[in-house]
Parts: C-alpha cells; structure tokens; sequence
C-alpha cells in the first residue's frame, strides 16, 4: 500500500503520548510482526519500551490523517543519542552487544542510531526518505561527525543469512579506525562464504532496506554479527562518516544544505 506523501510531518517526540506514539509503531513491527520480545514490553498497552527511551531524542515522522487519540500517527521512528547523552548515561545502548573503543578514542562527534521502523504501509515509498530528511537537520544542527547503530536481519539462522552476511563482510568491513566490533562473549563471524562464492545480486536482495540505504549513502559494516535471541534477529553495527558521504548521496538526503 503506497499512499501520497506530501503531507508528512517530522518533528522530535517532546510529550509521554509522542513517547507511546512511537513505541506503539515499535511493538507493531518489532513484537507482532518479528516475533521479539523484552523485559519492558508491554503487551497488553502494546509497546515496546526499555530502560534507555528516556534518555534518548525520538524522532517521529508522522501522518497527520492518521488518528492520534489512538497513537496511529506516528508512522516512522528513529531513536537518537549523541555522545553527550552517553555520557549523561553512561553508555550508548548498543555497547551491550558492540565494543565501541574506536569510535569513542575517535576524538570526533558521535550520534547512535536505534529502534528505526517505518509502518508497513508506507515501506517502499518516500518514508525513509523522509527519515534522513529529519536526521540530516538532526546531525547539521549538531556537528555530528560519525553516525553508528545496530541494524537488524529477520531470523537467527546464520546458515540462512550467509550470503549477506558475508558480502557485508568482504565489500563493506568498516576501515581499522572506525571498526567496531562484536564483544568477545557474543561474537559470530560474518565471513560464513568464500567472496567468490557470492551471489551479489542475490546478497543485495537478501539485505534489509535500511542497510542497503546506509550502504548507499556510503556507510560501513562492524565486524561480527551479534544474534539477538529475544528480538529473533541477527544484528550487525553500521558506522557512517559523513565526511565519506559522496556529493549525490549528501545532496540527496540533506536537500542541499551540507
């Protein structure tokens, strides 16, 4: 289903029913439709919620025909922390599965990238477009220098995620200075194929829509994948610098402002 999008709206979540808004849409895809779970979900308000959303900026693209009394307006989402807000915290969410070393030694301005999802009925349009839209003022605002978080494949079968898993690894490994990697307790390798083995068209269609907007937009891989048994998915870190963006892509998701 493709609906006209000339009436999107984005903005950050600033109230608890924006908050619930967005976990609405989270539980939607993350519980009822990937079969995940958690300690906070709430089934029976259906949301899916953690210990982190507070701290976190939550940015919403919503479709204002859509009712909001029922939190159904919100039909995107992307949950964002600077390195100022990890350091308020503690810690950056995705330090649970990824060790960051690099990235924090960086010395450079970080943003964590999380939880995104667009509603199923407008997967495939103009929605994620809309999306970086928001993120890039997000990040021009802000001087962010490296965009980094976990993006997920469906399923927990490695054996059946081998091709792409392994096409990540061998064309889009992350350079020494940006690469993150898998904690030893959790690390499984990505390179499960030989390269010249590889299928790339196949690769390509097996990758998830959001990873291939990163690849893209010119963005990296961590090394090892992270299978995240509660949320049935198979995780692996993207790291963008967007100094590395090239001139089309940065063009094309900041509207040409940078």
């Amino acid at each position: 289903m493709h609906l006209p999008e000339d009436h999107f709206q984005l903005k950050l979540a600033e109230t608890d029913d924006d908050l619930r808004a967005a976990q609405r849409l989270r539980y939607a895809i993350f519980v009822e439709e990937l079969g995940g779970d958690g300690p906070l979900v709430d089934h029976e308000a259906r949301l899916e919620r953690d210990e982190y959303d507070p701290h976190y900026d939550h940015l919403l693209l919503i479709d204002p025909r859509r009712d909001a009394a029922a939190l159904d307006h919100v039909v995107g989402v992307y949950r964002l922390l600077t390195d100022e807000g990890a350091a308020r915290l503690g810690k950056f969410y995705s330090e649970d599965e990824y060790d960051l070393t690099a990235l924090k030694d960086s010395g450079r301005k970080l943003l964590e990238l999380g939880r995104s999802c667009v509603h199923r009925d407008y997967r495939g349009g103009m929605a994620l477009y809309h999306l970086w839209n928001g993120l890039a003022d997000y990040v021009l605002e802000r001087g962010i220098e490296v965009l980094f978080g976990v993006a997920s494949f469906h399923g927990t079968d490695l054996d059946a995620l081998a091709e792409p898993l392994s096409y990540l690894h061998h064309r889009y490994l992350a350079p020494e200075p940006l690469r993150v990697r898998v904690r030893p307790e959790h690390f499984q390798r990505m390179d499960l194929m030989e390269e010249a083995g590889i299928d790339r068209k196949r690769a390509m269609l097996a990758m998830p829509h959001l990873i291939k907007a990163y690849l893209r937009l010119g963005g990296f891989v961590g090394e090892g994948a992270f299978v995240d048994h509660a949320f049935n998915t198979t995780d692996v870190c993207l790291v963008m610098d967007t100094s590395r963006m090239n001139a089309a892509a940065r063009s094309r998701y900041t509207r040409g402002r940078g």
